[in-house]
């Protein structure tokens, strides 16, 4: 299913401008989502209403040709790239070609999103094409609505995810106590780089990769995005936050749990237990046309309501809650919308993560997070993967 554009038809013509522009490689999520092309090296994409795609070379060209979902596919060389090299020079010949490759669609104006290549911008400005900065980011709102196709992609992830949360926890579940309280296996000290390597394994077996995860223990856990390292303990709590993302489809899944080998102190228990309420929470104040702040301030209503800090009650807070509720999935891990303080309106489609937590260095920290989609009549939770804490 092709996404639908007309948000963008409609800014184009509120601005009264010809074109969206973009200038980037593939990784970035914009590029990739509007020109429906992978590809490593940074291409131009330009949006009339419809796709067009220009590359310096024909590396790509045939492949583009091929795949891409654009109206047409052209290359530097059809716009007479090596004449102009001789006239202007290497530099200046790329602006004259991207000039002359717009105005053979008509477009004298184009927006760009706010991280547009500013020598292309200027390049552009010079031949006379009027370049203005999309500072409401429009593509990156329009992809925040999913297709049915891309909620299936993320809750194909989001299978393959929980094979690797799963990987992690019996992991942790053979492992064995030394004498000193930190965990073995294998006669081998289990580090969170061990079981890193597990959760990675497992994923790359179920066709998705990541860059990094999250494995933490202790007073790392205390630090919501403390990558981990070192040694595992037994009756600590060990946050497990997996944020893969499928190799063919390019989407992501997010998925969180805090495992004890042992039970934990008392404290630890009752923040998960807390934990858990404010996830509760969340999902009671879930549903179309409810704003991510009131789902925020449901889960800040319980954890102030316990007695805990929260950047809500105290924004200089550096233990208790201390980040957003959540936030959306996709070709990002992390893109709209917000379940956070600045946090709009909810619509059927958007993929949101709900991932109410608590930290302390003096305690260790507790995070639950789920991946649930909006419906027309509430939510479908994505996630099927129970919560435990002691193993």
């Amino acid at each position: 299913m092709d996404p639908d554009f007309s948000a963008l038809d409609g800014y184009l013509d509120d601005r009264d401008t010809d074109g969206y522009l973009v200038d980037a490689d593939s990784t970035d999520s914009d590029q990739y989502y509007l020109s429906g092309f992978d590809a490593p090296d940074p291409f131009v994409t330009l949006y009339d209403g419809e796709t067009h795609l220009l590359f310096p070379r024909s590396l790509e060209y045939g492949r583009a040709v091929r795949e891409a979902r654009a109206e047409s596919v052209e290359r530097y060389v059809d716009f007479d790239h090596a004449k102009l090299v001789d006239e202007h020079g290497p530099e200046e010949a790329v602006s004259h070609v991207l000039a002359r490759f717009l105005r053979s669609y008509d477009v004298d104006s184009v927006a760009v999103p706010p991280r547009f290549p500013l020598k292309t911008a200027d390049g552009l400005r010079a031949r006379g094409v009027s370049v203005t900065a999309d500072t409401d980011g429009v593509v990156t709102e329009i992809r925040a609505t999913k297709t049915e196709e891309e909620i299936d992609h993320v809750r194909a992830a989001q299978r393959a995810n929980e094979a690797s949360m799963q990987a992690a926890e019996d992991l942790l579940r053979s492992a064995t106590v030394a004498d000193d309280g930190t965990l073995e296996h294998d006669g081998e000290a289990l580090t969170s780089e061990r079981v890193k390597e597990e959760i990675e394994v497992t994923l790359l077996r179920h066709g998705c990769s990541l860059d990094e995860t999250i494995v933490a223990c202790g007073s790392d856990a205390a630090d919501p995005h403390d990558r981990g390292s070192g040694p595992l303990s037994a009756e600590a709590a060990i946050i497990v936050d997996i944020f893969p993302q499928d190799k063919a489809t390019k989407y992501h899944a997010d998925m969180t749990r805090t495992f004890s080998v042992g039970e934990p102190s008392e404290t630890i228990r009752e923040w998960y237990d807390l934990t858990e309420r404010a996830m509760d929470a969340a999902f009671d104040a879930l549903e179309p046309g409810a704003t991510g702040k009131a789902v925020h301030d449901a889960v800040c209503d319980v954890y102030e309501d316990a007695g805990l800090p929260t950047l809500r009650s105290d924004d200089r807070a550096e233990t208790g809650f201390i980040h957003s509720t959540g936030h959306g999935v996709g070709l990002d891990v992390h893109e709209l919308p917000r379940l956070s303080p600045a946090g709009g309106e909810l619509k059927p489609g958007h993929v949101v993560t709900i991932e109410p937590g608590l930290y302390d260095p003096e305690v260790g920290g507790v995070r639950i997070e789920d991946l649930v989609v909006v419906t027309e009549d509430g939510y479908e939770n994505l996630t099927e993967y129970e919560n435990r804490l002691v193993l």
